[in-house]
């Protein structure tokens, strides 16, 4: 079942805002121990504070009123009864059954409030690796979700604007979570996505889970604590329109009722809280990125600039182009052309080659830079090596044993 999303009403003024901070790995050699490589972090928010304050201002705002569009029951207030730190790290969204205000819905008297906060003119991404760790709230009747719209959406209206839905559940289904987009032709009911389920029956409200889309030019690959579960392509529409090439916004929500969850019922114990550990967006854009130099001071090279799965990453001159211009993610990715660098097949064994791969959160997909610059592979524990030692153009890259030899040091930059 695919999430019916019409457009949720409330302030979506558009706006980017990203700010790019780039850190470089390598550094002064010494007895460093392995880090991650350098991330290029565009958002993040771990809700850090004291208990009760809001969330920040700086980053989020929040919708208020209700949503006739889903026949939701929430009245979405800016209350920090309804939105705030727990001052252990966490942003708790509750929602109540309440009505303090006397709020009025668009079937009458509102029966209860929670929240809605969205990062629209504060920050905006356009590609990059999105996740959130959350965990959800349980019951008939509850509708949480981690989501973006385009910033457009003030100029060409819904679903013209385009929908990614990172992460939805709703609560009579407590061990399946959904992945979706919508479009112009594709929205509503007929999103296009698929849900992912827990082994064994587990609820996802029983832990803290990371929701996460990895979005580059023409693809949307969205997993659940690393594992992949669906990847969506222009291919997917039919010859409709795919409008994900552009910059979009954070939203993240707890609603209660409408079509899709139904309304909450005599089993539902309100009331009940969406609790959110941190939000990152870790920027997939190669402008960012830096040249990965080698033996014979040539460069990490993506064969042909070819974006495709399986494409030889090799050593090659150095020129600049974008198919050597490498950004690292903050989960340990070394990304080029919107894709990871990844051990084919996920070898372990000596040899085993190296390509450009969609990224899927995998451990093949997995760097680490040290201080005495090799780059490690932590699931083979070996090191990306020139194949053979040579420094020929073209010459294949692959993980072998690390030696500390010259064909395995490499220099970010």
């Amino acid at each position: 079942m695919v999430s019916p999303c019409p457009l949720r009403r409330g302030l979506f003024a558009a706006a980017l805002a990203a700010a790019l901070i780039v850190s470089s790995a390598g550094g002064p050699a010494g007895a460093d121990p392995p880090r991650p490589v350098a991330a290029a972090v565009a958002f993040s928010d771990t809700f850090d504070g004291p208990a009760g304050a809001p969330a920040d201002p700086a980053k989020w705002q929040s919708e208020t009123g209700d949503n006739v569009n889903n026949h939701e029951r929430q009245y979405y207030t800016s209350h920090t009864a309804n939105a705030a730190l727990d001052g252990q790290g966490h942003l708790v969204i509750t929602a109540r059954r309440e009505n303090p205000a006397g709020y009025q819905c668009w079937y009458g008297t509102c029966q209860y409030t929670s929240a809605r906060l969205n990062t629209a003119g504060r920050f905006s991404a356009r590609y990059g690796h999105v996740e959130a760790r959350m965990r959800i709230p349980r019951g008939q009747g509850m509708w949480p979700a981690f989501w973006m719209l385009g910033t457009d959406i003030g100029q060409v209206g819904w679903p013209a604007s385009g929908e990614i839905d990172v992460m939805e559940n709703v609560g009579h289904e407590p061990s399946t979570v959904h992945g979706t987009i919508h479009g112009p032709g594709y929205s509503g009911s007929g999103g296009i996505g698929a849900g992912y389920s827990l082994p064994g029956g587990q609820a996802f409200a029983d832990a803290f889970h990371t929701y996460a889309v990895d979005w580059a030019p023409g693809s949307i690959t969205w997993s659940v604590d690393g594992a992949v579960f669906q990847r969506r392509t222009p291919a997917d529409l039919g010859g409709r329109t795919w409008v994900f090439d552009k910059p979009f916004f954070l939203i993240m929500n707890l609603a209660v009722g409408g079509y899709w969850p139904g309304d909450p019922d005599g089993s539902t114990a309100l009331p009940q809280q969406l609790v959110v550990d941190s939000v990152s967006v870790t920027t997939a854009d190669t402008a960012t990125g830096v040249p990965v130099r080698g033996p014979g001071g040539k460069c990490m090279d993506v064969a042909g600039a070819n974006p495709a799965n399986g494409t030889p990453v090799q050593l090659y001159d150095c020129n600049g182009t974008a198919a050597q211009q490498w950004t690292a993610g903050a989960d340990g990715t070394l990304r080029a052309l919107g894709k990871c660098l990844d051990v084919t097949d996920r070898g372990t064994a000596d040899g085993s080659t190296v390509q450009l791969w969609e990224c899927t959160g995998w451990a093949n997909q997995k760097w680490t830079v040290t201080a005495a610059h090799d780059i490690v592979d932590p699931q083979a524990d070996k090191c990306l090596d020139v194949t053979g030692g040579s420094t020929a153009d073209g010459t294949r890259l692959q993980i072998w044993t690390c030696t500390g030899a010259a064909d395995q040091k490499w220099t970010l930059g």
